[in-house]
């Protein structure tokens, strides 16, 4: 899903790192995969990643789609060694997403939505509050970009502009771009607008790109 976005990064001269999350991919399987866990398995790569000869680790930017965009977010609110972060198609919160999941398949929220989404949060242990990106979005100290498609039918646009409402500072931009879920209006029409961000917060030269896969 995310090779199509390396190419522009590629070309436009960022090496870029992309890798398979635990239970994606060609990675070991676990018992199940969860927003705080794609953030530890980005932490472990931005780690091995700085440790690089031929990487600048005071140059190094995170993105990822979707359940990734959050994850980066929860990692950058937990790190100060990240240059800027990219953010495509994030959800604000995942108690309200798992709510929006639940309500379109009938579930109702009390007693069995209230029951199931106590039980996700003993599961992955973490509270939601603590992991939502509307409240992670306020302890970033890096530039952060974040991207969401105005038609988005799986996250809607509301929920970046719930991130967006939150910022702690204008280093924080919004782009919502026509389109749904998926890259293709970024990588068709919009990658010179993802490359004019990493060049002003990676400073171009040499920089270098972590691209997290979903």
């Amino acid at each position: 899903m995310m090779l199509p976005l390396a190419v522009p990064l590629y070309k436009a001269g960022y090496a870029v790192l992309l890798f398979d999350s635990r239970n994606h991919g060609r990675s070991d399987t676990d018992n199940f995969s969860s927003l705080p866990r794609f953030a530890e398995d980005l932490d472990h790569a931005l780690d091995w990643l700085a440790l690089q000869p031929d990487a600048d680790a005071r140059r190094l930017a995170a993105l990822g789609h979707s359940v990734g965009a959050s994850a980066v977010l929860l990692t950058a609110s937990r790190r100060r060694d990240l240059a800027g972060v990219v953010s495509i198609a994030a959800f604000a919160d995942p108690q309200t997403m798992m709510r929006r999941f639940l309500a379109k398949r009938h579930v109702p929220y009390v007693p069995f939505g209230w029951y199931v989404l106590r039980n996700v949060q003993r599961v992955i242990g973490h509270r939601f509050a603590d992991i939502a990106p509307r409240n992670t979005i306020r302890k970033i100290h890096c530039p952060v970009l974040l991207v969401h498609g105005a038609d988005d039918t799986t996250i809607p646009v509301e929920d970046a502009l719930a991130i967006y409402a939150q910022r702690p500072d204008d280093r924080v931009r919004l782009s919502i771009l026509a389109g749904d879920h998926d890259l293709s209006a970024l990588t068709d029409n919009h990658a010179n607008e993802l490359i004019d961000f990493l060049d002003s917060v990676c400073k171009r030269e040499n920089a270098t790109v972590f691209n997290l896969a979903q």
